[in-house]
């Protein structure tokens, strides 16, 4: 099959030729339809994940596509079925998922997979001889991928692989961050800070929960007028937030989500809540980084939280956020700035990292 090889950090991505096997015991091998870039790619392709230290690799995560063979033991799916790849696919049995925590799950396999390894400690993918691991177990930048079982959701047909791989990652994190981490109460007041993929989720969250209020803030002004498209009430740039908060919401908001993944852009967007309220961390900061809070801001009750994923279990999220894409509740087609042939990987990473585009997707024929 072709995929794109990382091969050196910071470099752009190689299209090759790989070797992929077929899957083993409880494993899918899917055809990818689609996968969307998202800026865990991009970390990954600069040498800033923590997942990422072994190359050659296959980035890619946010993805769906259609079963085309299962290993033995594979139950849930059948060759032709269409699926989402799920980010983590839940041990069910470890102590996180035995308490409702499928998000954290412990499993062993599920760590491995986070490293790309496969639960024989080996992968199913090679280029030339050289071992090459797909990124937490997917590497969707390619045309085929062997994953878990555990990560495949089936979905209908009739439901185009384009927009619902979009489900997999930006928008469970960003609809999840708002229903599951913080559990946002109807007639609540909301600051989304970055007006992104994600950060169009969690509007499209905070609308889905009952929020009257929700205040944008970015510091691209064209994303500012999409942001208002996916529910935004307020928008503003992102200059002395507390006090333009302040000035639509009498003492700061209900709750507070940054996209950013920047410290100090948290640390504003903490301190734009009234006593009481909640801030969720949705975008990851940079590893060495250390958060700065006036501690007297603590004691107003207010709440700081952190999300992976959305907080999210795959086979109860995934198909919900389907079924509202299908009654029209979500808007999945608006995320879309361009689709791309797998040739154009480079390009598509560029324009996501210029900020010019909210999602990029590569598709497959």
């Amino acid at each position: 099959m072709r995929a794109a090889l990382l091969r050196e950090f910071g470099k752009p991505m190689e299209i090759a030729e790989v070797t992929v096997e077929a899957p083993k015991a409880g494993e899918v091998l899917v055809k990818v339809a689609a996968s969307g870039v998202c800026g865990s790619d991009i970390k990954a392709i600069d040498g800033k994940s923590p997942v990422v230290s072994h190359l050659p690799c296959v980035l890619g995560h946010e993805s769906a596509g259609v079963v085309e063979q299962v290993g033995p033991g594979v139950t849930s799916v059948k060759p032709g079925d269409h699926v989402i790849i799920a980010m983590n696919g839940p041990c069910g049995r470890c102590r996180n998922c035995s308490r409702g925590n499928a998000h954290l799950c412990s499993g062993a396999g599920r760590m491995m997979a986070i490293m790309g390894l496969m639960g024989d400690k080996t992968t199913r993918m090679s280029a030339g001889g050289e071992v090459v691991r797909p990124y937490i177990g997917i590497g969707s930048f390619a045309e085929k991928a062997v994953v878990s079982e555990a990560m495949c959701v089936k979905v209908a047909k009739d439901a185009p692989l384009d927009l619902l791989a979009l489900t997999a990652c930006g928008v469970v994190t960003g609809v999840g961050a708002v229903l599951n981490t913080a559990r946002v109460e109807p007639g609540s007041t909301v600051l989304v800070v970055g007006a992104g993929g994600v950060g169009l989720n969690v509007i499209q969250g905070a609308v889905l929960a009952g929020a009257t209020t929700i205040i944008a803030a970015d510091v691209v002004e064209s994303k500012l007028k999409l942001a208002e498209q996916f529910g935004a009430t307020h928008t503003v740039l992102s200059d002395d937030l507390p006090k333009q908060v302040g000035e639509i919401v009498r003492g700061g908001t209900d709750y507070a989500f940054d996209v950013t993944g920047i410290a100090e852009v948290l640390t504003t967007a903490f301190a734009s809540t009234q006593p009481g309220g909640t801030t969720v961390m949705v975008g990851s900061p940079a590893a060495g980084k250390n958060l700065e809070i006036p501690p007297g801001q603590l004691f107003g009750s207010r709440r700081l939280m952190g999300t992976q994923g959305g907080d999210a279990t795959p086979a109860r999220d995934l198909p919900l956020l389907v079924d509202l894409y299908r009654r029209g509740r979500l808007n999945l087609e608006g995320l879309v700035s361009e689709r791309v042939p797998l040739d154009s990987v480079n390009d598509a990473v560029a324009h996501v990292r210029s900020g010019a585009v909210a999602r990029s997707v590569i598709v497959f024929e």
